[in-house]
């Protein structure tokens, strides 16, 4: 069915939507040669319905904008555990095939297998990744290296510039590409200048971004990860939609098509943290991101846009134990991550009154305050606080098991229907890019 979608920002789109449904005996049209010529996965690490549901009463100005098109829902179990982890859910995103926890790039057996993005270079596509952890973090990893541990985050930089799959790579990570002379983790490697000399425009601020002119960038803008976007203002990083619109900007001066990554992993971290405004901040500022995916995907019409989540994080509900209501709209208020409130206690924690009403619109309790006051872990008192009052339920602070939305818009929508598998993701991607792999 048709659906009119109105965008901040944008035109309005008309959206062709799925529905999900089949009548009896009906089967999908089967693929054209060549259906799309670009694909935008996004990942919104962390993501599931749980924060769908917040996001949308947290939100001013109407739906999330993947609401008009959702197509369906995915598993997400690795091959050695119901609840995996980001290392092996990203591969089996990105190869088809499950594999162990903490595995980037390899099958169960440890053996190497090719990524869709490795495919899509190899069809001599342009190729990008796209994060606000460091770009050398497991989500991203898992699409262009080959290690058996995602913390080796080291090998997996010098893997991004040996291997040169990858045409753009944007986030935050710089050390990972510094040698130890100059106080990064390499231990003699200077990757930077490696990667100058092999062609790419290196940027690390937002201005030098969005000035870039070269079809081959590396952007790292910190030493590590970048800001929580509640943080982000008064910092020269881009924010996600900065980085998303400038890799298509690149990407796109290839004729031949692209396939682009583009992960929100912070959701991820506040959902470790049970931070509600964290993760719903981050989620707003991936949604511009996809906005301007979106977009360039109207104009182009031949670009499918995938939004999807690797697990859930956290078993966020929408009302929890002992909440104040419903009231998510409180969160709209909070402008600093718990564990920055946390970090502005004195020794003796006599000032939680004064903190909190400083960066949220929130009077606590008596009882609340010696809460706080007494708690083993301040940032976890301070966040499951504010997510009362906002009636925001939390289950856990690793991982869950349950399945994840997957949202489809453009050509090839059919392939991403009903409930698949996260190893069905790359398989349909490749399909739809008719790209041997």
């Amino acid at each position: 069915m048709l659906k009119k979608l109105f965008v901040s920002g944008l035109s309005v789109m008309t959206l062709l939507v799925g529905t999900g449904a089949m009548a009896e005996g009906e089967k999908p049209d089967p693929p054209s040669k060549n259906e799309v010529d670009n694909v935008i996965l996004f990942i919104a690490d962390g993501y599931s319905a749980g924060y769908n549901v917040n996001y949308r009463y947290y939100k001013e100005d109407g739906d999330p904008v993947w609401d008009s098109f959702l197509t369906g829902m995915m598993t997400t179990h690795s091959a050695n555990n119901r609840i995996t982890d980001s290392a092996a859910a990203g591969t089996a995103m990105s190869t088809g095939m499950k594999t162990k926890n903490g595995f980037i790039g390899l099958n169960e057996e440890s053996e190497k297998v090719q990524t869709i993005l490795e495919a899509a270079h190899e069809s001599e596509k342009a190729t990008g990744l796209v994060a606000t952890s460091t770009i050398t973090h497991a989500t991203p990893a898992a699409f262009a290296s080959h290690v058996d541990s995602r913390n080796n985050q080291t090998e997996i930089a010098r893997q991004y510039v040996d291997n040169g799959t990858v045409d753009v790579l944007l986030g935050g990570g710089k050390d990972y590409f510094l040698p130890e002379s100059e106080g990064g983790h390499q231990e003699t490697r200077h990757l930077l200048n490696e990667a100058k000399d092999e062609g790419y425009e290196f940027v690390e601020n937002k201005d030098e971004l969005l000035n870039a002119n070269s079809n081959q960038i590396l952007g790292l803008f910190a030493n590590d990860s970048l800001e929580p976007e509640l943080h982000r203002e008064g910092t020269e990083q881009p924010s996600l939609a900065d980085m998303t619109s400038s890799a298509i900007e690149a990407l796109s001066q290839d004729e031949d098509g692209f396939f682009l990554m583009v992960e929100g992993s912070q959701i991820d971290w506040a959902g470790h943290a049970n931070d509600a405004a964290w993760a719903m901040s981050d989620t707003a500022a991936f949604e511009e991101a996809v906005m301007q995916a979106l977009k360039f995907a109207e104009e182009d019409e031949q670009t499918l846009v995938i939004v999807t989540s690797d697990h859930d994080t956290g078993g966020m509900t929408l009302g929890g134990y002992h909440s104040h209501g419903t009231d998510v709209e409180i969160l709209r208020e909070v402008t600093a991550t718990g564990e920055h409130m946390a970090t502005q206690l004195n020794g003796d924690r006599s000032n939680v009154e004064e903190v909190i009403e400083a960066y949220t619109s929130l009077t606590l309790s008596d009882e609340e305050i010696v809460t706080i006051e007494e708690a083993d872990d301040l940032e976890l008192a301070i966040n499951h606080t504010i997510s009362q009052y906002a009636g925001v339920g939390w289950t856990t602070t690793n991982h869950t098991g349950i399945e994840v939305p997957v949202y489809a818009y453009g050509k090839g929508t059919e392939h991403f229907q009903g409930l698949i598998d996260n190893t069905d993701l790359a398989k349909n991607i490749a399909t739809v890019l008719n790209i041997p792999f």
